[in-house]
């Protein structure tokens, strides 16, 4: 579990939304990814789209700029080499405007439609206490090993961290902007938010997604890939639970 350098975290003029789309090689999917998610996003509370191109090495950013003059409120933040979704959602959310975050993969196999029912209950007179609304994917259109694969990790993390969540690795998710930033930063945490959610005190809920096949390219992870990383991230998550303690902080009035 490998820290890494924060970008500075800014304080923007707000907004209620901000959608956020990790993007490393997708040249072909930029545009209908954009353009299925803007015609979405009509219905949407005034928002803004990020996107991240994550040190891309194909046309990523040229059909981005070609895009930032087709889609209203798109910002687009490079990193000059990969760094990891991890990394590539922190920056986002970092220069934010939104109060509550919405992420989306940018591979197409996320349908936008299912943004809407993860950022509602963050919205207007919502429980204060909820901070994340997760989305786990129905009727997976991965490979048979990958879905087998992801089924053994997921109740292996389930078993060590008590997260109550089936699906940790959707890209649909949505919380509140502050209170991710607050918690513990490092490569690979997108796959423990719930668990990280939870151990800061903050309420987690779930909503079931459907699941598309990739519009073009391919995966940028092997099963073996994520069995070797995840393992090791998963028993440094489970460790950082377990020895969090955070203090309740009170000032007092001094005499003057």
């Amino acid at each position: 579990m490998a820290q890494d350098t924060l970008p500075p975290i800014s304080t923007p003029a707000p907004l209620p939304l901000t959608v956020v789309i990790p993007m490393l090689n997708e040249a072909g999917n930029v545009t209908p990814v954009l353009e299925e998610l803007a015609g979405v996003a009509a219905s949407f509370p005034p928002h803004e789209i990020i996107v991240v191109d994550d040190g891309s090495r194909d046309a990523t950013l040229a059909e981005l700029q070609i895009m930032a003059g087709r889609i209203a409120g798109l910002r687009v933040i490079c990193h000059a080499k990969p760094a990891g979704k991890s990394a590539a959602l922190h920056s986002a959310v970092a220069s934010a405007r939104g109060a509550v975050i919405c992420t989306m993969d940018g591979d197409g196999q996320n349908p936008p439609e299912a943004l809407s029912a993860l950022f509602a209950p963050l919205m207007g007179d919502a429980d204060p206490a909820l901070a994340l609304v997760a989305g786990q994917r129905v009727g997976r259109r991965d490979t048979l090993s990958k879905r087998y694969a992801s089924r053994v990790a997921n109740a292996l993390r389930r078993r060590i961290l008590r997260d109550d969540t089936r699906d940790t690795a959707c890209g649909l998710k949505a919380f509140r902007r502050a209170p991710y930033l607050d918690l513990p930063y490092f490569h690979n945490m997108h796959r423990y938010l719930p668990a990280l959610f939870r151990a800061s005190g903050h309420g987690v809920a779930h909503v079931d997604v459907a699941d598309r096949p990739r519009n073009s390219g391919r995966s940028k992870y092997s099963n073996l890939q994520r069995a070797l990383v995840g393992v090791s991230d998963l028993l440094a998550v489970a460790w950082l639970i377990r020895n969090r303690n955070r203090a309740e902080p009170t000032e007092i009035e001094l005499p003057r």
